[in-house]
């Protein structure tokens, strides 16, 4: 592999999406029906905007296609999980069009759960089932743990990836080698923190801050000064102020203040607002169905002018230990870099909660 690939930003075309059915009983316990729920309520607000496929263990395909309707495509592969963010593979573009999908190792956030073997193999299955050249890093590393911006810059936390349940034989600047040889980047900015009460991933960049264009940050802010991480998020935040972009840009920021913990199943759980994905002419974004909701989604608008901002109840899955950005993987398009948009849109909708579709 050589240089000339790089990972695009999550905003730029898309081919489609990819996203893994639940499936590990002793994680989801009495909530699996509602994370199906929610789930297939993912992959249907991501279908009105680009293809989705949805991977499900052999013996599983009928009930993913029963919960996610004819407009979600289902194929079966051996999976011990559900969070494609983290296990499929990272795709990576050349100036010629080429693409290919690079296969991180996967040792379920450090070994968290078990088994976990299938899920470090299906992001090879799936290459060979897209037929997308497979590009193999010896390093452990989720997808949900870097942002990057196509433009040479990704953002980490030293919270995961400095984790030694990762990668205990490298060393800080191999960690930060290894990214730069095969996603393409130039510059490592890390970040000391992620979520205090992120003990599943360790503290995945995805719940701190996501780029949303060349040289702007969405950065989660809590405003409630009891927020377990309310300094924490500050100085992730002094960090971005005082560092620029690959391109020598300064980052401009944009805050999320607005928190949301609710309860299932007895458990309060917070859903991220910044956990959402960008699709093609739109952003799904989990909600929790609080009052807060509508001023998140109000500022993501803001933040992707010209998409359609969808909100998703995602409570079940913010119980699981993540959200809609956690469960998906998007492939890029091979012919275009930039975001189209197509069409003249509301800025903002949320869906409604729903039951398995009948055939």
């Amino acid at each position: 592999m050589t240089s000339s690939f790089r990972m695009p930003a999550e905003w730029s075309e898309h081919e489609g999406c990819l996203m893994a059915w639940p499936t590990r009983a002793d994680l989801w316990g009495e909530v699996l029906l509602r994370a199906k729920g929610e789930y297939a309520d993912v992959a249907r607000a991501i279908a009105e905007f680009e293809p989705v496929t949805m991977v499900a263990p052999p013996g599983s395909g009928e009930d993913a296609r029963t919960w996610c309707g004819d407009d979600v495509t289902v194929i079966e592969l051996p999976l011990d999980d559900s969070w494609f963010r983290d296990s499929a593979p990272l795709f990576v573009l050349d100036g010629d069009g080429r693409r290919a999908g690079v296969d991180f190792r996967f040792n379920a956030w450090g070994g968290k759960h078990a088994p976990f073997d299938a899920d470090d193999r299906v992001s090879g299955l799936l290459l060979d089932h897209l037929a997308v050249e497979r590009v193999h890093s010896g390093m452990i590393l989720e997808g949900g743990a870097i942002t990057v911006d196509g433009e040479g810059t990704l953002i980490t936390t030293e919270q995961c990836l400095l984790h030694p349940n990762r990668n205990p034989g490298m060393r800080r600047e191999d960690i930060e080698a290894e990214l730069k040889a095969r996603l393409g980047v130039t510059k490592v900015i890390w970040l000391p923190y992620g979520g205090l009460l992120d003990t599943e991933t360790d503290g995945h960049v995805d719940g701190v801050c996501a780029f949303v264009a060349p040289g702007t940050v969405v950065v989660s802010l809590p405003g409630d000064p009891t927020h377990p991480d309310h300094a924490r998020m500050r100085a992730n935040q002094a960090v971005l102020e005082a560092t620029s972009d690959a391109q020598g840009r300064p980052l401009e920021i944009i805050d999320i203040p607005q928190t949301s913990f609710t309860d299932i199943a007895g458990v309060q759980v917070e859903v991220s607002y910044l956990n959402f994905y960008v699709a093609n002419g739109g952003v799904v974004v989990p909600v929790a169905g609080a009052p807060q909701d509508e001023a998140a989604l109000e500022t993501i608008a803001a933040a992707f002018p010209g998409r359609k901002v969808v909100g998703v109840r995602a409570p079940a899955i913010a119980y699981g230990g993540g959200g809609v950005h956690c469960i998906t993987q998007q492939i890029p398009a091979v012919t275009q870099q930039t975001p189209a948009v197509t069409r003249q849109i509301p800025a903002v909708t949320q869906q409604t909660p729903s039951a398995p579709r009948t055939a």
